[in-house]
C-alpha cells in the first residue's frame, strides 16, 4: 500500500482511562449539552458561558492533543467515537468541537517545538484554540489564493480576505493560508489581536445554528518569520495533510447524525398506529428503515479502516476523501428516510429530525464539496495509489 508520507503510530489511551474519558464525556453531551438545543436554535447563539465551561470539564477540548501537552493524546480509532456522539446533539456544538480538535491535532503534526509548546496546552484546556483560515470570497484555494504574505525580512506582511472561517469568534490564533511567491503557498499563525486583522461576522447558517462563521481581514498584519509553520511553500502539504484526517472527522460526524436520526426513525415506527398497528409493519418503512441501517453499517466499516490505517502509521489520502463522500450521502439518504419515516410531524420542530435533517447538509461542505472528493480520490487511484492494504495483510497473514 502508498501511503503518501507517514506520522508517528498512535497509541491512544489505555482501555480504563478511555471507559472513563466516555462515560463523561457522554454524559455532558445527554444531561448538560443535549438540553440546551431548543436555546441555541431559537437565540442562533451558542451560550459559550455554559458550554465552554461543561466542554473544559469534560476534556473535550484535548482529545487529539498529545499527552505531553496536557491532553489525552487519543488515537483516531478512539476519537471518531466521541466526534459522532457529539453530533448527535446540537449541531453548532459538534462544529466547534470538531474545529477545535481538528487543528490542534493538525498543529501537532505540522507544528514546529516552539509552535506546540505556545498554543497545545492552551488547546487543551480550552484557553487556546486554533482556527483554519483558508476559504476566500474573491478567489478559490491552492495556487488560486489570493491572500499574500510578503516576506518582510524579519517576518511576513499578510494582505487578503478570508471568509466561512469557523469558530472566529473564539479561536485565539488563526492558520493562515498565503502566497509567498506567485505559484507558492505558505501557512502562519496569526494571533487574532494582531494589529491590522479585523474579524466580521457572516449571517446564521441553515443548519449547525450558534458558532460563527466569520470575514477575516487582513490589512497590512506584521507576523514574526516564528509565524512560518514549517518552511515557505509547506502550505500545500500542510493543507492536504490537515484535511486528509479532518475529512474522516466528517465522516464520522455524518456516521453520528445517521445513527441518531435512524434511533428515532426506529423508535417512531414501533410507536406510530394506524389502521389499528404500528406503521413499523408496513413494508414501505420497513424498507425505509433497512436502507437507513445498510448505510451506517458500510459508513461504520469504512471508518473503522481509514482510522485503523491511520493510527497505524500511514496516509489514507483517497480513504479520506471516500469516507467524507460516501458519509455525506449516507447521512443524506438517512436523514431524508428519516423524514419520511416520520411524516409531517418529522418537519416541524416537535422532533428532533427537523434539526438533524438542517445539520446534516453542512457535510456537503465541510472540507471540501463532493468535486473535491472525486477529484482527491481519482487522482490517488491513477497515480498508482492502493487502498486495500488491511484487507492484503489480513487475508496474507502479515
Amino acid at each position: 500500500m502508498t501511503t503518501a508520507g507517514r506520522h508517528e503510530v498512535a497509541e491512544g489511551l489505555g482501555a480504563l482511562e478511555y471507559a472513563a474519558l466516555w462515560k463523561g464525556i457522554t454524559t455532558a453531551i445527554w444531561d448538560r449539552l443535549d438540553p440546551l438545543e431548543q436555546q441555541i436554535e431559537d437565540e442562533e447563539r451558542i451560550p459559550y458561558e455554559t458550554v465552554l465551561p461543561i466542554l473544559r470539564d469534560c476534556g473535550a477540548f484535548g482529545l487529539l492533543v498529545p499527552r505531553e501537552y496536557g491532553g489525552s493524546g487519543l488515537s483516531i480509532a478512539q476519537y471518531l467515537p466521541i466526534i459522532a456522539e457529539f453530533a448527535k446533539i446540537q449541531g453548532g456544538i459538534r462544529v466547534l468541537v470538531h474545529v477545535h480538535n481538528s487543528f490542534a491535532h493538525a498543529l501537532s503534526e505540522i507544528g514546529d517545538q516552539r509552535q506546540r509548546t505556545e498554543i497545545l496546552p492552551g488547546a487543551a484546556t480550552g484557553e487556546k484554540s486554533v482556527a483554519f483560515a483558508l476559504t476566500e470570497p474573491d478567489h478559490g484555494t491552492g495556487a488560486d489564493l489570493g491572500t499574500t504574505a510578503r516576506d518582510t525580512g524579519t517576518g511576513y506582511e499578510i494582505n487578503g480576505r478570508k471568509w466561512l472561517i469557523t469558530n472566529s469568534d473564539l479561536a485565539s490564533h488563526f492558520l493562515v493560508f498565503a502566497k509567498t511567491a506567485p505559484r507558492e503557498v505558505s501557512a502562519l499563525l496569526v494571533e487574532r489581536n494582531a494589529p491590522g486583522l479585523t474579524i466580521e461576522p457572516l449571517p446564521e447558517t441553515m443548519g449547525c445554528k450558534g458558532g460563527q462563521h466569520g470575514l477575516l481581514t487582513f490589512a497590512n498584519v506584521v507576523v514574526p518569520s516564528t509565524a512560518l509553520v514549517g518552511a515557505e511553500g509547506d502550505g500545500q502539504a500542510h493543507l492536504e495533510r490537515a484535511l486528509e484526517i479532518s475529512r474522516v472527522f466528517i465522516a464520522a460526524s455524518s456516521l453520528g447524525t445517521s445513527q441518531r436520526a435512524f434511533d428515532l426513525s426506529l423508535a417512531h415506527a414501533r410507536s406510530r398506529v394506524t389502521f389499528g398497528k404500528p406503521i413499523a409493519h408496513r413494508q414501505a418503512v420497513q424498507r425505509y428503515l433497512a436502507e437507513m441501517a445498510t448505510d451506517i453499517y458500510a459508513l461504520r466499516g469504512m471508518l473503522a479502516d481509514a482510522a485503523a490505517k491511520w493510527d497505524a502509521g500511514a496516509r489514507i489520502p483517497a480513504e479520506s476523501s471516500m469516507c467524507k463522500q460516501f458519509g455525506l450521502e449516507a447521512v443524506g439518504r438517512v436523514t431524508d428516510r428519516a423524514l419520511l419515516v416520520h411524516g409531517g410531524i418529522g418537519y416541524t420542530r416537535k422532533l428532533p429530525i427537523e434539526r438533524l435533517y438542517r445539520d446534516a447538509r453542512l457535510n456537503w461542505l465541510e472540507e471540501g464539496p463532493p468535486t473535491v472528493q472525486y477529484l482527491v480520490t481519482a487522482r490517488e487511484l491513477l497515480n498508482g495509489y492502493e487502498f486495500d492494504g488491511l484487507y492484503e495483510s489480513a487475508t496474507s497473514g502479515k
